[in-house]
C-alpha cells in the first residue's frame, strides 16, 4: 500500500469524527439560523429575519455585545500583564522555582464552574471573604454581586485567576531569549529595563501575539464562569443584565426560550466577529511581531 493511502487510512477516524461532530452540526446551525425553530415544531424558513431582528430589535443583543466587549477590553490586557509579570519572576533563579511554577499554574486546572462558585462566595456583599477583609481594616466594600456597577469588575478580577496558561507560554518564550545578547547588553551598560526592551521583548513578540489571540477569543466566548457566578449570586446575567455576556444570552435564547433559529444566528454572528478580529490581529501583527528573535 502506498504512503498516501496509509496516510488517509490513519487520519480517517479523525476526519470522519470532524465531519460528523463538527462540520455537520455547523452546517445544520447555519441552516437553522435562517429558520424559526422551537425544537417542537418543524423549522420554517424566514430568510434573514433572525439576523435583522437581532441587529435592530432585540432588546438584549447589543447589551450582551457591550458587556462582552467591556470584559474583553479589560480582562485581556490585565490577564496578560499578570501572566507576563509572574513568568518573569519565575524565570529568575530562586529556590523551589519548580514548586512555585506548579502552584501558580494550579488555578488553571480548577473547573470554570467551581471557580465561579468560589468567587461568587468571595465577592458576596455581606458574607464574602473580600468584604470581610476590607471591613477588618475599616473599609466598607462595594456590593459586588448585588451592584450593577461592580458585578462586571468582579468578573474581570476573577478572570485574572486563570492566567496560568498564558504564564506557561510566556515562560517558554522567556527561556528562549538569547542569553548571549542579554549578557552583551549588560556588559554595554544596559540596565534591566533596557535589556528587556531591546533583547527580551523582541523575542517575546510571537508569544505575545499568540497569547493575545487566544485570550481575546476566550474572552469573547466567556460562559462557564459567568453562568456559575450568576447562579451562585445575582442570577444568570444579573444584576440588571450587568453580566449578560454574549454566549450567556445565546444560551438563554436556545435552552431557556427555545428560539433555536435566533440562537444559531447569534452563533454565526459571533463566529464572524471572532474570525474578523483574528484576521485583523494577524494583519496588524506584521507591524510589531518579530519573526526571528535577536
Amino acid at each position: 500500500m502506498s504512503q498516501s493511502r496509509w496516510c488517509w487510512l490513519m487520519i480517517a477516524p479523525v476526519a470522519v469524527g470532524l465531519l460528523i461532530f463538527t462540520v455537520g452540526p455547523m452546517l445544520v446551525s447555519l441552516m437553522l439560523s435562517f429558520t424559526d425553530y422551537d425544537v417542537v415544531s418543524r423549522p420554517s424558513f424566514v430568510g434573514s429575519a433572525n439576523y435583522h431582528y437581532l441587529l435592530t430589535a432585540d432588546p438584549s443583543f447589543w447589551v450582551s455585545v457591550k458587556v462582552t466587549a467591556m470584559y474583553a477590553a479589560a480582562s485581556v490586557p490585565l490577564g496578560l500583564f499578570t501572566a507576563l509579570a509572574v513568568a518573569m519572576l519565575l524565570n529568575m533563579e530562586v529556590p523551589f522555582r519548580g514548586l512555585f511554577r506548579t502552584l501558580y499554574y494550579l488555578p488553571t486546572l480548577l473547573p470554570a464552574t467551581a471557580s465561579g462558585v468560589l468567587w461568587a462566595w468571595i465577592f458576596h456583599p455581606t458574607d464574602g471573604a473580600l468584604n470581610r477583609m476590607l471591613l477588618s481594616v475599616g473599609v466598607r466594600g462595594p456590593g459586588w454581586t448585588s451592584s450593577p456597577s461592580w458585578a462586571l469588575p468582579a468578573l474581570i478580577i476573577m478572570s485574572v485567576w486563570s492566567y496560568g496558561g498564558a504564564m506557561v507560554v510566556f515562560l517558554a518564550g522567556l527561556q528562549g531569549a538569547s542569553k548571549t545578547l542579554l549578557e552583551a547588553a549588560g556588559l554595554d551598560g544596559a540596565g534591566p529595563w533596557k535589556r528587556f526592551c531591546v533583547v527580551t521583548w523582541p523575542s517575546l513578540t510571537p508569544v505575545v501575539f499568540f497569547n493575545v489571540t487566544m485570550s481575546l477569543i476566550g474572552a469573547m466566548k466567556t460562559f462557564d464562569q459567568a453562568f456559575a457566578f450568576g447562579t451562585s449570586g445575582p442570577g444568570v446575567g444579573g444584576p440588571a443584565r450587568a453580566t449578560l455576556f454574549y454566549v450567556l444570552n445565546l444560551y438563554s435564547k436556545a435552552f431557556e426560550h427555545f428560539h433555536m433559529g435566533l440562537a444559531s444566528a447569534m452563533a454565526w454572528i459571533l463566529f464572524a466577529a471572532i474570525g474578523g478580529l483574528t484576521f485583523l490581529n494577524f494583519r496588524l501583527s506584521r507591524r510589531w511581531v518579530q519573526e526571528e528573535a535577536g
